[in-house]
C-alpha cells in the first residue's frame, strides 16, 4: 500500500496528560501547553484527575469517591473546552480482566469499572482505554479473559461508549499485539478494538531492557529483525482498520545500564520498569524501528488517532519529567510530523487521486 504524506495531514493526534510533565502540576498549565502545540485531545490520565480534584474540591479525594470525581470531571471537560480541546479517552484501566468468578478481586474490578463510566460521562469521552493485566494471579483461560472483557464492553455500549484493549508487553497473558487481538475476536463485541502502542509493539517484540545491547538476544540478529517485520506484515494485514481506535507513539531509551531481569519490589517486571520511566518521545535519544510499527498500522489503512504518550526520565530513568512544558509540547508535535513525514511515500499520486487501496 503506498501512503503519501498529503493523506496523513488528516490525521488527528492527541497527547496523554500524564505524559507532559509530573502529577503535581495544574491540570491547566498542561492543556495550556498540549492546544499550544497544536494536539487536538488529550487521553487524560486518572493521576491527573485525581490531583485536579483535590485541588478543585479543596481537600483529599480517594480513587473511589466518584460523587467527587465526577464533578471534578465536570469541570475539566469546561476547562478543555476552553483551550479547544477534547477528551478522547480516559486511561490506564488495569488488572481488569481475569480474576476468579466470585473473588473480591473481580467485584472490585467491576465497581471500578462502573465508577469510571460515570467519570467517562462526566468529562465527556467515549472510549475506555484497557491494559492488559500484569498480575500474576489472574487466569490464562482466553475464553474467561474474553468473557470479562465482552461483560466490560456490554456495561459500556449502554452509553454508546468505546473499549480500547492494549497489549502491555510486560503482560501476564497477553503482552503482544495478536494477543490481545485474538482476545478482541474471541469477546465478540462491536465496541471493542485495539489500542496499539509504538513502544509495546517494538518494546516486547524486539527490544529488551534487560541485556546489553538493548535488544531480545535469544536470536540473532538477523532472525530477530525477520521475526519482527512477518509480526509487523501480518498485522498489516489481518487487522482491520476499524477495529485499531488510536496509536500510542513513544519510543525508548537504551538503559545506560541494563535493567535487573526481575520484579521490583513492588513486583513490576522490567519491561514495566522500562516503559514507566525510559520513554521519550520520538527522534529525542531513543532507539526503537518505530517507524516500522506505524507504517504497519497506516497499511492496515488506519487514520485515525496518532497519541502521544510518553514518560521521558531521561537516560538513566531518574529525570522526573522535569522541563518547560510548552517546549516539551511543542518538540513533541515536531517529531510526530517527522514520524509521519518517515512513513510516507511521498506526495499524492495525481494520476490516481488517491491513495491506493490496502492489498
Amino acid at each position: 500500500m503506498s501512503i503519501y504524506r498529503e493523506y496523513l495531514g488528516a490525521i488527528p493526534v492527541s497527547f496523554a496528560s500524564v505524559s507532559i510533565g509530573t502529577t503535581d502540576i495544574p491540570l491547566e498549565n498542561k492543556l495550556k501547553a498540549i492546544s499550544g502545540a497544536g494536539f487536538r485531545a488529550i487521553e487524560l490520565g486518572f493521576p491527573d484527575l485525581i490531583t485536579f480534584a483535590n485541588s478543585h474540591h479543596a481537600q483529599h479525594v480517594n480513587d473511589e469517591d466518584y460523587d467527587l470525581l465526577c464533578s471534578a470531571g465536570s469541570a475539566v471537560k469546561k476547562l478543555c473546552q476552553k483551550y479547544n480541546i477534547e477528551v478522547m479517552m480516559i486511561q490506564p484501566f488495569s488488572n481488569f480482566e481475569g480474576w476468579p468468578k466470585g473473588s473480591n478481586e473481580r467485584e472490585d474490578a467491576f465497581a471500578r469499572a462502573r465508577g469510571w463510566i460515570s467519570i467517562m460521562q462526566a468529562v465527556g469521552t467515549d472510549m475506555l482505554q484497557v491494559g492488559s493485566s500484569d498480575s500474576p494471579d489472574i487466569t490464562a483461560d482466553i475464553d474467561d479473559l474474553a468473557a470479562d472483557l465482552g461483560e466490560l464492553a456490554d456495561l459500556l455500549a449502554v452509553h454508546n461508549f468505546r473499549l480500547a484493549y492494549e497489549n502491555w508487553c510486560w503482560a501476564t497473558h497477553a503482552p503482544t499485539w495478536k494477543d490481545v487481538w485474538q482476545i478482541i475476536e474471541k469477546a465478540n463485541r462491536p465496541n471493542i478494538g485495539l489500542c496499539l502502542d509504538t513502544f509495546q509493539t517494538a518494546g516486547g517484540e524486539w527490544g529488551d531492557p534487560t541485556r546489553p545491547s538493548g535488544k531480545i538476544e535469544k536470536y540473532d540478529s538477523k532472525l530477530l529483525e525477520e521475526r519482527f517485520a512477518r509480526s509487523l506484515d501480518e498485522l498489516a494485514h489481518t487487522v482491520p482498520a476499524d477495529r485499531i481506535y488510536l496509536l500510542q507513539i513513544s519510543d525508548a531509551y537504551k538503559p545506560s545500564k541494563p535493567l535487573a531481569n526481575e520484579a521490583d519490589n513492588q513486583g513490576l517486571r522490567p519491561r514495566g520498569r522500562w516503559s514507566h520511566d525510559f520513554r521519550p518521545y520520538p527522534y529525542n535519544g531513543g532507539f526503537l524501528p518505530l517507524k516500522a510499527v506505524a507504517r504497519a498500522v497506516l497499511n492496515t489503512g488506519f487514520r485515525g488517532w496518532f497519541s502521544m504518550e510518553v514518560f521521558d526520565g531521561g537516560i538513566n530513568g531518574k529525570g522526573g519529567m522535569k522541563y518547560d512544558l510548552d517546549e516539551f509540547a511543542k518538540g513533541a508535535m515536531g517529531s510526530l510530523n517527522h514520524l509521519l513525514d518517515e512513513c510516507a511515500d511521498g506526495l499524492k499520486n495525481r494520476s490516481k487521486g488517491n491513495e491506493n487501496p490496502k492489498n
